[in-house]
């Protein structure tokens, strides 16, 4: 796997396997004393809610998407749904 900057995933847009645009990666949580990645939180797009997209929102209505979803990082970060 390449290893990738945290810094150069800022405001990637994220997509779901099925080609649908969810918004675009805001940031990452993770475990400090572990370093194991929890969620990524994604600004939706217009249109894109958390009860429509199978995932949680945070208090600011970003989505939270496990890091376990994520299936490849290039252009756009890919997500299971």
């Amino acid at each position: 796997m390449v290893d990738i900057l945290a810094e150069n995933l800022s405001g990637k847009a994220v997509m779901g396997a099925d080609g649908t645009e969810l918004g675009d990666l805001y940031n990452i949580t993770m475990d400090l004393k572990t370093g194991r990645l929890h969620d990524l939180l994604v600004t939706p797009n217009e249109g894109i809610s958390a009860a429509g997209s199978d995932f949680e929102a945070d208090d600011e209505g970003r989505l939270r998407i496990p890091a376990g979803a994520v299936d490849a990082v290039k252009d756009y970060i890919v997500i299971s749904r």
